[in-house]
């Protein structure tokens, strides 16, 4: 990664999706997070729904999308103030961090590329060690990191 500004802004975002690791294994209430907060609070559908300006069945239909996954993160806000509540929502690497997704992505490019060069080499008799491939492999990982060429995602 040549560009500095990127590097830092990865740091930068790596450090905040940190913070959500510690909600990653949080499972959802099979009925939604609406509707057990609203339950546990003793709150009625009218209650929150006067809190809304909307009617029962509206926070009904809203309790229904949101246990679906087809709620708006805009109708999750309104009802987060609606119970007192804030909405925080974020994402989280798979691999662990931004960082690390980059890295992964490079090595199997430069895994292909030079995989590829190997092949030609080996029919036309020049076949490298398994050291050299090796080595040859985790330079390409690092020139394709530093470079970060637009096809890294492709």
């Amino acid at each position: 990664m040549k560009d500095k500004k990127r590097i830092l802004l990865i740091e930068q975002l790596d450090s905040k999706l940190m913070h959500f690791k510690e909600v990653e294994n949080v499972i959802m209430p099979s009925t939604g997070w609406i509707k057990s907060i609203r339950t546990a609070l003793k709150m009625s559908l009218k209650q929150l729904g006067d809190r809304l300006n909307i009617t029962p069945q509206s926070v009904t239909d809203m309790e229904k999308r949101e246990a679906e996954g087809t709620i708006t993160l805009n109708t999750l806000k309104d009802l987060a103030s609606a119970l007192d509540m804030r909405l925080v929502y974020g994402f989280i690497p798979k691999q662990g961090s931004i960082e690390q997704m980059i890295e992964e992505r490079a090595k199997k490019i430069a895994t292909e590329i030079v995989s590829r060069t190997n092949t030609t080499m080996t029919l036309e008799d020049q076949q490298n060690s398994n050291e050299r491939i090796k080595k040859a492999i985790e330079q390409k990982t690092e020139e394709i990191k530093y470079e970060m060429p637009k096809y890294l995602w492709d």
